[in-house]
C-alpha cells in the first residue's frame, strides 16, 4: 500500500472480471499480532473500475478515487503483470 496525494494504491490479483466495466481485485495484508506476535494474513476483495481490460488473472494496480457506484471505490491504475 502507498498513500499518495489523490489516495491509497494497493497492488493485487484480479478474480473476476465478468461485470461491465468492473473487476474485482483481491489484495493481501499482513500484520504482526500485538500480543502473540503471530503474523496475521488477511485477503480483502474491493471492486475498481476496469479501464484496462484487465483480465482475472492479472496482476493490477489500483487507486482510491470518489464512489463510482454502490460498491466501486477504486479505479485501475495499470496492469502490473498479464495473467499467463
Amino acid at each position: 500500500m502507498t498513500a499518495t496525494k489523490n489516495g491509497k494504491q494497493f497492488v493485487g490479483l484480479v478474480t473476476s472480471d465478468k461485470m461491465q466495466g468492473t473487476i474485482a481485485v483481491s489484495v493481501k495484508f499482513s500484520h504482526r499480532h500485538p500480543k502473540y506476535k503471530k503474523v496475521i494474513g488477511k485477503v480483502t476483495k474491493i471492486y475498481a473500475d476496469n479501464n484496462l481490460k484487465a483480465t482475472a488473472g492479472d496482476t493490477v494496480r489500483v487507486q482510491e478515487t470518489r464512489p463510482i457506484s454502490k460498491t466501486k471505490r477504486f479505479t485501475t491504475l495499470e496492469i502490473v503483470k498479464k495473467a499467463a
